[in-house]
């Protein structure tokens, strides 16, 4: 199965890094980081220190309003899941980048999956 997974934020980097090895056992993943956090002290040093799979794809949206930022994503989102073509979209929690990856998945008739950690 070919599965694309959205992640964009610290909360993110911590499930991918618990899920996304596991996932790549058995199917082809495609790790998108939309850069919702892009600072590498809330990003990349996460991806380093928990060694989750470097994202195949990064958007680099950050920044604005959380309108236009999601507004960004899902424009970004759109061709890349055409291109990709995943059986599924992976999504993390409830940010702009969950948002824009479950939306955009659903506008284009690609199953989604979410993972919840739970209360916080």
């Amino acid at each position: 199965m070919r599965i694309l997974t959205v992640i964009g934020n610290r909360p993110q980097f911590v499930k991918a890094a618990a899920v996304s090895r596991r996932l790549r056992e058995r199917h082809d993943e495609v790790l998108v980081h939309t850069g919702q956090h892009h600072d590498d002290e809330l990003s990349r040093i996460f991806v380093e220190e928990l060694d989750v799979p470097a994202p195949e794809r990064e958007l680099g949206i950050h920044g604005g309003t959380n309108v236009s930022q999601t507004a960004r994503m899902l424009a970004a989102l759109e061709p890349l899941l055409a291109g990709e073509r995943p059986d599924l979209v992976l999504v993390y929690g409830d940010t702009n980048s969950t948002l824009s990856g479950a939306l955009a998945a659903a506008q284009a008739g690609i199953p989604v999956a979410h993972v919840e950690e739970g209360m916080r």
